[in-house]
């Protein structure tokens, strides 16, 4: 019964509490709406997740969301930085193919998403094979050692959470 209900009862939690941090204030009405946005969102979708998404370890996840905050609140500084003070002529943008072995959607879609949420970088596009993302990058003296850190930071966590 409780399946039917909440076919991806993470996926209810999350969006119940997005709600309540969108509306910032917490009350009946918001916590109404966040339970029925909770439940009738994720029943609606649930025919596009023909599985539930596997997840090794929650708290390795937990503290991959924690690092990608940091590098969030870091990458804002340098980018600060790059568009306040370097001169433009000094600015080495590029597009980066970092080349993935993640198999899980899941997994790629977060890596990409947080290529993406760090500012600084972009994922512009991935071949059709899923095995390159085509990054941009605002500043890329050294794209090797760009993709190298997207690699190691990110993908190698992604691995050991979902795969």
């Amino acid at each position: 019964m409780m399946r039917r209900l909440f076919p991806h009862p993470v996926l209810s939690l999350l969006l119940g509490l997005t709600w309540v941090l969108l509306v910032n204030h917490i009350g009946v009405g918001t916590l109404v709406m966040a339970a029925i946005l909770g439940s009738a969102i994720p029943r609606l979708t649930h025919a596009y997740w023909p599985h539930q998404p596997r997840l090794n370890s929650l708290p390795l996840l937990l503290a991959y969301v924690a690092l990608v905050v940091w590098d969030v609140i870091l990458a804002n500084i340098q980018v600060a930085r790059i568009v306040l003070f370097m001169p433009r002529d000094r600015i080495r943008s590029a597009f980066i193919p970092v080349p993935i072995t993640l198999k899980s959607p899941e997994a790629i879609a977060l890596l990409a998403g947080t290529i993406t949420m760090t500012p600084g970088t972009v994922t512009a596009d991935m071949n059709g094979d899923g095995t390159v993302l085509l990054v941009h990058s605002l500043h890329a003296p050294d794209p090797d050692a760009i993709r190298d850190e997207i690699l190691s930071r990110y993908e190698s966590r992604l691995k050991r959470i979902f795969e």
